[in-house]
């Protein structure tokens, strides 16, 4: 018994000194990205931050530029393997907007608010970003390639490139 209690204490010493640490609270909930992504903007699309993109085809309209509320679909890179998606919480200029996201970096399993994130593509796409490091006060070093931005209204279908309306009223303009 003696050997065990010896082997825990030991674990938990090893452990704390490698950094181990609980990030969250027990009482306090875990967040993944996508599960605050769709809370936040009421975009219905589930699974891994990296299929959102495809989901979002047909069903959404997406594109290049930011708009407040729509999300940041990130490509899967590094560490990021699954990819990361961010709520656009405001837009500060062509090239740099704020995000609310979850589960990010420093700040496993927690809710960052108003993070600032730059676009640094060289035709300005939006399509790689840098974001900011709290740990640093910077944005950090590393360049995330993104797939661009899933807006929440619905994609619209047009024929010819007209927007299509449709009436109750069969015989045309009242």
């Amino acid at each position: 018994m003696k050997r065990l209690t010896a082997a825990a204490v030991a674990a938990t010493i090893g452990f704390s000194a490698l950094g181990y640490a609980p990030v969250a609270k027990a009482d306090e909930p875990y967040w993944q990205c996508v599960t605050f992504a769709r809370m936040f903007s009421g975009i219905n699309i589930f699974g891994d931050a990296l299929t959102w993109w495809n989901q979002a085809q047909g069903k959404f309209r997406t594109g290049g530029r930011p708009e407040t509320g729509a999300v940041l679909a990130f490509q899967p890179s590094g560490r990021m393997s699954r990819g990361h998606v961010a709520v656009v919480s405001d837009i500060l200029t062509d090239r740099v907007i704020r995000v609310t996201h979850a589960n990010w970096g420093g700040s496993r399993g927690r809710v960052e608010e108003n993070v600032t994130v730059v676009d640094v593509s060289p035709s300005g796409d939006w399509s790689a970003v840098k974001v900011w490091y709290n740990p640093i006060h910077d944005l950090g070093t590393s360049v995330y390639p993104t797939y661009g931005f899933i807006y929440k209204a619905p994609a619209t279908r047009s024929v010819e490139g007209l927007l299509m309306a449709s009436t109750d009223s069969p015989s045309g303009q009242p």
